[in-house]
């Protein structure tokens, strides 16, 4: 990067950086440099966050919709922190459903045997499944990268690894 000009400093640069689980030797079962860990912990936090909420969400004298306003804005944005950079499966998303749909069940006082549909429930509450979420602030941080002026350092760096893989194709 250097040879095309490219001079950074890493005391005055500030960078994002994804420290995914990785496995390492001998460990069965870990992350294998996915993102099943953080996922894990990001659910966990959502329970914990939701464990200090949980007079306000379980309380059957605040409305409806005021709790799902209040698990919108405290426990689903503490479950997503981060989310925009992980590279997602549909094993994650799943995760990510199933514990949101527990807290909206409980926080509405149903269970599983009541079958009540999941749709009802979100609607009762007011609240957008996970996975939308996820998508928009996924888009929402590629909006940003993609509209930072030229000379900023990421659009630098785009710039020479897309001039690369045009001399790439061209020989």
């Amino acid at each position: 990067m250097e040879s095309k000009g490219f001079k950074l400093s890493r005391t005055k640069t500030e960078y994002l950086e994804c420290k995914f689980s990785s496995k390492t030797q001998g460990e069965e079962g870990e992350g294998d440099g996915e993102i099943d860990k953080d996922v894990t912990h990001r659910i966990g936090v959502g329970w914990m966050k939701w464990r200090l909420a949980s007079g306000v969400l379980c309380d059957k004298k605040v409305p409806p919709k005021l709790k799902g306003k209040f698990y919108r804005m405290v426990v689903k944005s503490t479950m997503l922190y981060g989310s925009e950079c992980w590279p997602v499966k549909i094993i994650h998303v799943q995760k990510m459903k199933v514990a949101e749909m527990r807290m909206l069940r409980w926080m509405c006082g149903h269970t599983r045997l009541d079958r009540i549909r999941n749709e009802v429930i979100r609607d009762k509450v007011d609240v957008a499944p996970i996975e939308d979420k996820m998508r928009k602030t996924r888009l929402r941080w590629v909006g940003h990268v993609n509209r930072r002026s030229t000379n900023v350092p990421v659009m630098r760096c785009e710039r020479l690894t897309s001039e690369v893989y045009e001399e790439v194709e061209v020989s």
